[in-house]
């Protein structure tokens, strides 16, 4: 499965054992459309998670738009209150960066600057956390 969006935080590392290290962020995918002929958009929040490397993590920050491949996870649990809660995660696979960070101008994955004025460049998609 493919997902686009855009980061709305920097990424996190969470150590989960001795030798297994998960990075973490939040996807914010948008979804416009037309309901009695006016203009709507809606936006869905998915928390991701990539097991690969850690490495990955100082690229992916708040405003980046990323292409995802991966798959959903569904978990449920009841909550102290005694109510019903569900949440989708999405477990990457494969990781495009398809803009420049909005925090930073971050380099680009073959140790190059990207070039700042250049509102089309878009960083190639590198194997080395994939």
């Amino acid at each position: 499965m493919e997902i686009t969006g855009r980061l709305v935080a920097d990424a996190t590392v969470r150590t989960v054992s001795e030798d297994k290290k998960v990075t973490g962020f939040r996807l914010a995918i948008n979804r416009r459309y037309k309901s009695q002929g006016e203009q709507k958009e809606e936006t869905s929040y998915v928390d991701c998670s990539y097991w690969r490397t850690d490495a990955i993590a100082p690229f992916l920050t708040k405003g980046m738009i990323v292409q995802l491949y991966g798959f959903m996870t569904a978990q449920a649990w009841v909550s102290r209150d005694g109510e019903p809660m569900a949440s989708l995660k999405f477990r990457t696979d494969e990781i495009t960066l398809l803009s420049k960070s909005a925090k930073n101008n971050a380099e680009a994955q073959d140790g190059k600057p990207t070039q700042a004025g250049d509102k089309n460049h878009v960083l190639k998609p590198s194997k080395q956390f994939n």
